[in-house]
């Protein structure tokens, strides 16, 4: 189903956002070669999820769901039954967002639990109809991806708390446009120096310049990972 009509710009609060992402300690998400390289242990895995389980959606770009084809599911079983006990679906949505509209209809993130939403641009609505059909449901932000009217839409369909998975580019774009709440890092022992490979953020130009200092929430490690939480709209000189 496509909805291009205006998103509604009040009457809903925006969700809070979260952006999660483990990163080498040189700040890549990824390398280079053909299979996803795993930064986070088990400890870490089992911490994501019990942050998914705690959320209304989950965001990824179209980039990252293409090249990772992720479920973006809750794996415990508990942590399931208590969010339909707390009166909540069993699996937060799936959100995806893309310019160009290049989603395979056999992505895996499509035919397993959860609602199913995309944004992107008016040019892109009918390739994405025609290849994904009633998979999700289709919303324009009109000529252009617009990140407010994004999470006006969201707000007005119930989402009050975000997560977004990634990747680089829509953490980099959030961030900049000064849209994050909350940042979640996961620092793994790991060094990629691949300059190819993608990264966690990239040239932009953040609120505050490089001398805003975000406050950070909690650093602890989790066996070899060091878990990093930030406020990022908190910065002081």
């Amino acid at each position: 189903m496509a909805n291009t009509a205006n998103i509604p710009q009040a009457g809903n609060p925006r969700p809070y956002v979260l952006l999660s992402a483990a990163v080498s300690v040189d700040g890549y998400l990824d390398d280079t070669g053909p299979e996803r390289l795993l930064l986070s242990n088990a400890l870490d895995f089992d911490r994501v999820d019990d942050v998914r389980a705690g959320v209304d959606a989950i965001l990824l770009g179209a980039t990252a769901v293409r090249r990772d084809n992720p479920r973006l599911l809750v794996g415990s079983q508990e942590r399931r039954a208590a969010r339909v006990a707390r009166g909540l679906p069993e699996y937060p949505m799936k959100v995806v967002v893309t310019g160009s509209g290049d989603l395979d209809a056999s992505l895996a993130l499509w035919h397993c639990g959860g609602d199913k939403l995309v944004f992107t641009v008016d040019s892109a609505v009918a390739k994405l109809l025609d290849t994904i059909g009633s998979l999700a449901d289709v919303v324009s932000t009109g000529p252009v991806l617009d990140w407010p009217a994004v999470l006006d839409e969201l707000g007005h369909r119930g989402v009050r708390r975000l997560m977004v998975e990634g990747g680089g580019s829509v953490h980099t774009q959030l961030m900049s446009a000064n849209l994050a709440d909350e940042v979640h890092v996961a620092v793994a022992p790991l060094l990629v120096g691949q300059p190819q490979a993608p990264r966690f953020l990239g040239p932009a130009d953040y609120p505050g310049g490089p001398l805003a200092r975000m406050r950070l929430i909690e650093a602890r490690p989790i066996g070899d990972v060091v878990l990093l939480r930030y406020s990022p709209k908190e910065r002081a000189r």
